[in-house]
């Protein structure tokens, strides 16, 4: 087990493969301060090794995120000098979204703001049933920026979009599963647990092949049907020269489980 030291993360990395990220700023609901954004900034290089096969992101004490830390807001910006600004989160989950991983969101409470942007661009989110999920932005005159706009709406769909976000509900759990927010949904103390046995999982699978599908099922929304399946022969023939691959049939003709290596 790997630790590394940030001031508002926590970062552990087990043996076999699983990155945990605690946003750890509890007594302020985890919002995302300055020190935060940096910190989260700096974590490619660390996800993108080699050793890493799956990332876990969750919130220490009742929060998964309350989004951006409001005194941000409060500050006298130039105009170009935000939009500079907001590039640090932006790029960020961008990056993460384009992972050659597997990046799970645990949302172990409220997750709003920056806090649902970051679950976001996350693969998969799974959900206490006690979490509380939306935008409220509006309530500051405000809109949810840093992919909260582009990528809620490509998932529940623009007449959901717009009645959260006008709204500023709040939604629980199994109403965020129903809507196709989050994938699933657990009692608030087997979160942790069934997240670490998804991510296990996953841990066996080919490390290449999960990568680039998940490339292609992000670019599969943005190209034509025709494109999309000149991508999946390209990606396919790059994995049939993999010593993954090779060990899979082996495995099969052996009827054993395939050790993959990500080779």
């Amino acid at each position: 087990m790997t630790e590394t030291t940030f001031q508002t993360l926590l970062y552990d990395l087990t043996t076999d493969g699983i990155a945990t990220i605690t946003l750890n700023r509890p007594q302020a609901l985890n919002a995302i301060d300055e020190a935060m954004r940096h910190e989260l900034a700096a974590l490619p290089p660390l996800l993108e090794a080699p050793e890493v096969r799956v990332v876990v992101f969750t919130g220490a004490g009742r929060a998964f995120s309350a989004g951006g830390d409001i005194s941000l807001f409060e500050q006298e910006w130039r105009t170009p000098d935000f939009r500079a600004h907001s590039r640090i989160l932006t790029d960020f989950f961008d990056r993460l979204e384009w992972l050659e991983k597997p990046v799970i969101a645990a949302i172990n409470g409220i997750a709003t703001g920056a806090g649902l942007q970051l679950a976001l661009s996350c693969d998969l989110r799974l959900a206490a049933a006690s979490a509380r999920l939306g935008f409220r932005e509006n309530f500051i005159g405000l809109l949810p920026a840093v992919g909260g706009v582009s990528r809620f709406v490509r998932l529940v769909g623009p007449a959901v979009a717009k009645e959260l976000i006008f709204t500023g509900e709040m939604v629980d759990g199994a109403t965020a599963r129903d809507l196709g927010l989050v994938n699933r949904v657990y009692p608030d103390e087997s979160l942790l647990d069934e997240t670490r046995a998804l991510a296990q999982q996953l841990t066996r699978r080919a490390p290449q092949a999960l990568g680039l599908v998940k490339l292609l099922l992000n670019e599969a929304q943005n190209v034509d049907t025709h494109t999309g399946r000149h991508l999946e022969a390209l990606a396919q023939s790059i994995l049939l020269t993999t010593r993954d691959h090779q060990e899979g049939i082996r495995a099969f003709r052996e009827k054993r489980p395939p050790q993959f290596i990500g080779e």
